[in-house]
């Protein structure tokens, strides 16, 4: 029953899509799995949320501010790691629908535009700059630290520090629900993937430095109109 109910839902979203926002601000928050990528050879995904706000300049074009807290972790052999972490970051966003030649009356295109193109016109690339919060409890042997010495790396001593990160972003918000000022609910789907620039996801630093990937579905909410 809860799958049949997933799907009527995920298929009214299609259904009903509408282009993007045309009102300037919206909140949004949702969930997913995020897993490690690294010098650990097995990652464990991990369940993870995130809430965001962002400011469209244009129906695609925005800037935004967003909040994660999540796991990842990893093992190889008997040696393990797990970092429960906090991280924020400011990012920005564009949207393909600004290369589609599309009219200046926004609002009224949402409301007659075929499905495809309103989808299409949603997809987007993004990046920005934020910081990280390590949480990082360890299992390693003393015969583990002793070889991560011996190819020139080390320990981490550092396991709740803050550090710099770089996030880059794919996805597409799915719009619903038409009003004469665009849509104000959303689906979304997004694939972050976050550049470290220490190598301490995982307690062990040496010369390649560590990443991570989040995979979320959430929902979106539009304030406001436009002028």
């Amino acid at each position: 029953m809860k799958k049949l109910f997933f799907t009527f839902i995920l298929l009214s979203c299609l259904a009903t899509a509408s282009a993007q926002f045309s009102r300037p601000i919206t909140i949004g928050a949702g969930a997913g799995a995020a897993y490690g990528m690294t010098d650990f050879k097995n990652s464990k995904a991990h369940f993870t949320w995130y809430g965001e706000g962002d400011y469209l300049f244009t129906p695609f074009i925005s800037v935004g501010l967003r909040a994660e807290k999540g796991t990842v972790s990893g093992n190889s052999t008997e040696e393990t790691y797990k970092n429960s972490y906090y991280a924020g970051n400011v990012n920005a966003k564009l949207r393909l629908g600004k290369f589609m030649n599309l009219p200046d009356n926004y609002s009224y295109y949402t409301l007659i535009t075929s499905d495809f193109q309103r989808i299409l016109s949603n997809i987007y690339i993004g990046a920005g700059a934020g910081l990280i919060k390590n949480r990082i409890a360890t299992n390693f042997s003393p015969a583990f630290q002793e070889g991560v010495a011996a190819i020139g790396g080390e320990i981490a001593q550092d396991r709740s520090g803050i550090h710099f990160i770089v996030p880059l972003n794919i996805g597409v918000d799915i719009p619903f629900g038409r009003t004469l000022y665009g849509p104000q609910w959303a689906v979304n789907v997004n694939y972050q993937h976050t550049l470290t620039t220490n190598d301490n996801l995982d307690g062990v630093i040496n010369k390649n430095n560590d990443q991570y990937g989040f995979l979320s579905v959430g929902v979106k909410y539009a304030l406001f109109n436009r002028n």
